[in-house]
């Protein structure tokens, strides 16, 4: 007898096998997966240049998916895994303003950067084919190398991805199904031939939980359509009458001296819906610190004597350093502790293996043993597997293959070194791109796993780590260092959103039982279509509006610019440096304790009144009518159990409709605005 070692994971359910076999990459999926992550892309665009602030909008798109083929004939053989294949497209699509750079380092270097920074001597300014080259070579790396990740964090470590949960749930809601976990699937069904398991798939999907599918759909449908409405009509009325978008609610003199208004966005307050209120009462924080404190601070101590409006000589200018500070030194200590517990997690996972190898090593001795003091006994040919570390998987056919993996991160890797030199030639060293590429491998394992825990993808912190690494990388004589920096900041951003953004739908698509290679060719027509969406609603935004502008404030593209300029070390405003260093060590003390205080302890449920850095950060960075919508939307978030019977998905939805109103009717907004149509 043979003793061997084996991972050898369990065998999935007849009727999981079956599903995966159904049709999911089809023409019609495709096309209503464009669409709708056409209309998502053009929400984040708005709200992305405007605040800063984009979403994956991962449920709504398969709510909207599942409605626009139960309104046509197709919804006979319309199954949930055809459901998963249309958001994940969507998904790709939808997030491209924010993976692109489009409202952070494009108009950052466009708008903010100054001749002498980029290594010319000139501006730089993109055309639409060299924003398609840029974008394409950004866009598919991070798709690549999150391959390998989904066995680690979604088989072997179960990681929860709440929003990823929530849309599996949703789906298998509308279309009366069950969700797959990996403590029951893995029973067999009662036998069955092939042809009997696919029309017992599709008859689920019909008839079981017929009743529950329909208040469901129907009741989200019209709360969807009802805040869509509501959320529409508001942004065409504030296009009208401007007055809507800065309401003085504390007084004329506070409104024209600290830009303390509020914006009663639908939109802003289905955002802080989304957000929750915890988050939301940070970025309060932020803007009572930012805006009533330090700000008027400046002012008066003549630290920032400009309009308190202004970046360069104001108030606004002045607490954005404190912002850059808070946010930097929260996402360092984040990641530091979040990567010495990645790498506690694979010590013991190489301790449990090793542990598994020596008992068998043990057993083959004990074995050989007992051979020898029995010889005239028969000897067994008989193998004995010992599994180890067993997870529930697919099989194979199902799967994109490591050797793809490979091939496409190596492709991928190149693809993006040789864009940056088409659009910067010799201004970018080579060792800067791979460096560039290599940060971006590492940043995107915290941000699927941050993601995974948190249901918070940390791309903003990660872009920051990177700008802050390659200031030592980059020589302080370099002429274009402050370009290199944005652009390597630019680049691990970017790896982390394609990363954290597949890891998601692959969280949705193993619950329901989607195929992932099917969600693997989502995203990448996903991703290349956005590429060429994205770069072409960028320029047009640019073209239609004034862009810095009261309406469009672009805070992202300044966090980034000013960050670069940050860490190289150029010259700050009086005083900015003592307390950027003050509120950096404070929030870097609560960012350590938020971090490794778990739940064991008896002082964890007084973290949440600790703030959050990355919060207070944006709540200092973006005026208050901001903040104070989100806040209202935060505390409706809070109280939605007394005034809605509707659990969380249902909350979602109803968030859901607000934000995409407003950010689809930018569109009718922006037409309003290239004819020249007056104000009121």
């Amino acid at each position: 007898m043979s003793i061997i070692l084996e991972e050898t994971p369990p065998t999935k359910s007849n009727s999981y096998i079956t599903k995966l076999k159904l049709p999911q990459v089809t023409l019609r999926s495709t096309i209503v997966g464009l669409l709708i992550g056409s209309i998502i892309l053009i929400s984040n665009f708005q709200f992305g240049l405007q605040t800063g602030w984009v979403s994956m909008m991962s449920l709504p798109a398969a709510l909207l998916g599942f409605a626009i083929f139960r309104l046509t004939p197709m919804s006979k053989n319309f199954t949930d895994v055809e459901n998963v294949y249309i958001q994940s497209i969507a998904v790709a699509v939808g997030t491209g303003p924010l993976c692109y750079g489009f409202i952070g380092i494009i108009p950052a270097i466009e708008k903010f950067l100054n001749a002498d920074e980029t290594g010319l001597g000139h501006k730089i300014f993109f055309s639409t084919k060299e924003l398609i080259i840029w974008s394409m070579g950004l866009g598919l790396f991070g798709v690549f190398f999150a391959i390998p990740l989904r066995r680690q964090v979604i088989i072997k470590e179960k990681l929860p991805f709440p929003s990823g949960s929530a849309t599996a749930t949703l789906i298998s809601v509308l279309h009366g199904t069950e969700i797959y976990d990996d403590e029951d699937d893995t029973k067999e069904d009662p036998e069955e031939d092939e042809d009997d398991l696919n029309k017992s798939v599709l008859q689920r999907q019909t008839s079981s939980s017929q009743l529950l599918e329909s208040i469901n759909y129907n009741s989200n449908m019209r709360s969807l359509t009802a805040t869509f409405i509501i959320s529409s009509i508001y942004t065409i009325a504030s296009f009208f009458l401007p007055v809507l978008k800065k309401i003085p609610i504390f007084g004329t003199w506070a409104s024209n001296n600290y830009e303390w208004n509020i914006q009663p966005s639908p939109a802003y307050m289905g955002q802080g819906i989304i957000m929750g209120l915890p988050t939301v009462s940070y970025m309060l924080f932020g803007a009572v610190l930012g805006w009533a404190i330090l700000a008027p601070l400046s002012k008066f101590m003549n630290w920032a004597p400009g309009p308190i409006d202004d970046w360069i000589s104001g108030g606004q200018g002045w607490i954005l350093w404190i912002s850059l500070s808070i946010m930097v030194s929260d996402s360092l200590v984040s990641f530091i502790v979040l990567s010495i517990k990645s790498i506690r997690d694979l010590v013991k996972d190489y301790k449990k293996r090793k542990a598994s190898y020596t008992q068998v090593l043990e057993l083959q001795q004990r074995q050989r043993e007992y051979n020898l003091q029995h010889p005239d006994e028969e000897q067994s040919d008989e193998t004995v597997v010992v599994p180890i570390n067993a997870a529930v998987e697919v099989p194979a056919n199902f799967l994109i293959s490591n050797k793809v993996a490979i091939i496409g991160t190596i492709g991928s890797t190149i693809l993006c070194v040789i864009t940056l030199k088409i659009i910067f030639g010799k201004l970018i060293p080579l060792y800067a791109s791979l460096t560039a590429i290599l940060l971006a491998m590492l940043f995107s394992v915290l941000a699927t796993r941050t993601l995974g825990v948190s249901d918070i993808n940390p791309v903003s912190g990660i872009g920051k780590l990177s700008q802050l690494i390659f200031a030592f990388i980059i020589p302080s004589n370099h002429p274009s260092k402050i370009l290199i920096n944005l652009i390597s900041g630019g680049v691990a951003e970017a790896g982390a959103q394609q990363a954290g953004d597949l890891m998601q739908d692959l969280k949705t698509g193993h619950l329901i039982g989607a195929s992932p290679k099917a969600q693997f060719i989502a995203q990448i027509i996903g991703t290349v279509y956005s590429v060429f969406l994205s770069s072409i609603m960028y320029k047009v935004y640019m073209k239609v509006y004034t862009i810095p502008s009261d309406t469009f404030r672009i805070p992202t593209a300044i966090i980034w610019v000013d960050c670069s300029r940050l860490v190289t070390g150029e010259g700050l405003p009086p005083k900015a440096m003592e307390f950027a260093m003050f509120f950096g060590v404070i929030f870097g003390l609560i960012s350590l304790l938020k971090n490794t205080l778990d739940s064991t302890s008896k002082y964890y449920k007084y973290l949440v009144y600790l703030p959050n850095g990355v919060a207070v950060g944006i709540g200092i960075y973006n005026t208050p009518n901001f903040t104070l919508a989100r806040f209202i939307g935060g505390l409706i978030a809070y109280n939605w159990h007394k005034i809605s019977d509707k659990g969380r998905i249902g909350m979602i939805i109803f968030s859901s409709g607000l934000v995409l109103g407003e950010g689809l009717f930018s569109g009718v907004t922006m037409l309003l605005t290239s004819l020249g149509v007056k104000h009121w």
